[in-house]
């Protein structure tokens, strides 16, 4: 009996180890079938450039080579005049070297579109495109994190982490956090207290989560610690599955006040001597408030023991007018991806050189 046991441990080793390798072969075939539809996307858009460039052909030829490329390559999808445009606008926007310095060749061609016509800054771009990787958002994830302008928001916050959390941690931790945080999936007005805004958010998890990003587990709203006899509850208590410790959220629907990461102070110090395990790092504190004054909040912070960090919330979000651009909306762009996601998304099932 023993040594079938010592067989059957070795053999589920073994198989594991052997699931392990072709899922590495599976991922880096589809990485390497994508890279070589990148190339060959940026190479047709070059030659459309250049032909328009040098040949003087107009706008005409695209609608022509969609034609030609179609009737010679029957079975092949992705070359419908719209893509072919997507092409140039690749070529116009990236050198051939650049297409894997800047990832851009590890990405669905419908992100990438998306990214081309939404996203004007290349640094910018770079940003979604390694949250797209690590993540693994969806197109229509990636479209509400440009519409919600992410990259100006992430790692915004005010914090003490720098000083109150190893330096491994530091960092993660504070690209965790944002400034402000945008709440307007919660239909309430400015006007609304901190309670209102607690439980809304609670009825709307998914959007919520989504909001935060990545990692967060909810552990419970209100939830009751006792210390000294005396019941206190915390507003919301999350666990961040990557950062491994407690997050506690406070929100003020009021300008911040020093008090505030004071009891912020408190309730870190009781989860971490009630909650949290010994392999979980420090717990973190984010205080939410309607506004806040950028110097008070680093002054106050900064002589706290805990790690702390300090936000905005925004229940409506208007686009600022000097951030808007000419480039296509959304709904436009959704209008013209749409028939050619399709096309490429059964292309790269049946193994043609497309992808989803």
């Amino acid at each position: 009996m023993s040594n079938n046991r010592i067989i059957s441990k070795d053999y589920s080793e073994f198989l594991e180890d052997i699931k392990v390798r072709v899922m590495t072969v599976q991922r880096q075939a589809v990485r390497h079938v994508n890279t070589e539809l990148m190339l060959l996307y940026y190479h047709i858009g070059t030659e459309i450039i250049k032909a328009q460039r040098v040949k003087g052909w107009g706008a005409k030829i695209i609608d022509q080579l969609s034609r030609d490329l179609k009737s010679g390559f029957p079975n092949m999808k992705g070359f419908s005049a719209q893509n072919l445009k997507y092409m140039r606008r690749l070529a116009e926007e990236y050198e051939r070297i650049e297409i894997g310095q800047q990832l851009v060749d590890q990405l669905p061609w419908g992100h990438i579109v998306t990214l081309l016509y939404q996203v004007a800054d290349k640094r910018d771009r770079f940003f979604y495109i390694e949250n797209v990787i690590e993540h693994g958002w969806s197109r229509s994830h990636l479209i509400i994190q440009i519409e919600n302008r992410l990259h100006m928001r992430q790692g915004k916050a005010i914090t003490n982490f720098a000083h109150k959390l190893p330096v491994s941690q530091s960092e993660k931790a504070n690209n965790l956090l944002k400034d402000p945080y945008l709440f307007d999936f919660l239909s309430l007005s400015e006007e609304a207290h901190e309670r209102e805004v607690e439980k809304a958010l609670i009825q709307h998890m998914e959007k919520f989560l989504l909001e935060l990003g990545a990692g967060f587990a909810f552990m419970g709203r209100q939830y009751n610690i006792a210390v000294g006899g005396q019941d206190f509850f915390l507003d919301l208590l999350f666990y961040h599955v990557k950062l491994r410790c407690f997050v506690v959220i406070e929100l003020k629907d009021k300008e911040f006040k020093p008090e505030y990461a004071g009891k912020m102070n408190f309730y870190l110090s009781a989860v971490d001597d009630l909650l949290k395990h010994p392999d979980d790092q420090p717990s973190i504190g984010l205080i939410l408030c309607k506004t806040k004054n950028n110097v008070l909040a680093e002054y106050t912070l900064r002589d706290m023991n805990k790690p702390i960090g300090l936000a905005e919330y925004r229940l409506t979000e208007a686009l600022p007018e000097e951030i808007k651009s000419n480039l296509p909306s959304i709904e436009e762009l959704e209008a013209e991806l749409a028939k050619n996601i399709s096309d490429e998304k059964d292309a790269y099932e049946e193994g043609h050189y497309a992808t989803s």
